[in-house]
């Protein structure tokens, strides 16, 4: 499988997005695929999603090893603070982080990017990479463009 840049992914996920053949969930599903074979360094991609009307994540579709952080309260680990700060949380090494939730020994770095509906924040991309500090600025404007793209589903 060939390596895709962050500019050839774009058209794929816009591909994703507009198919009106697939279910939300298969989208976002496909989206996680995509981001995970191409992108060398992502080892887990996922989503996460406010539950209702109560204050915690709750585990959407997602791609790499299984998680028993299905329920993530706000304020607690990466994905939980990012969903009260309403800002990119970049992780380059998880050792460093005292509140942090290791899904997965094999992890080094973490990137959480918010989604916002309406200018409320509904969810999160949430990706672990198994190679230390390998996240850019590029990967933060990339991962908002998935994140404003996957908005136009929710």
């Amino acid at each position: 499988m060939k390596h895709m840049n962050f500019e050839q992914l774009k058209p794929e996920i816009i591909t994703i997005i507009t198919n009106k053949e697939t279910s939300k969930d298969n989208k976002l599903l496909s989206i996680c695929t995509l981001l995970e074979e191409h992108i060398t360094y992502y080892n887990w991609v996922g989503f996460y999603f406010k539950n209702g009307d109560k204050d915690e994540l709750k585990l959407g579709p997602y791609v790499g090893e299984p998680t028993d952080h299905t329920i993530i309260p706000f304020g607690k680990g990466i994905c939980g603070q990012v969903a009260v700060s309403n800002k990119n949380f970049v992780v380059p090494d998880v050792a460093a982080q005292d509140n942090y939730i290791a899904c997965s020994i094999t992890v080094k770095a973490e990137i959480v990017i918010p989604i916002f509906v309406n200018g409320e924040n509904i969810g999160q991309i949430d990706i672990d990479s198994n190679t230390p500090d390998p996240f850019t600025e590029a990967d933060e404007r990339f991962l908002e463009f998935v994140c404003t793209q996957v908005a136009t589903l929710l």
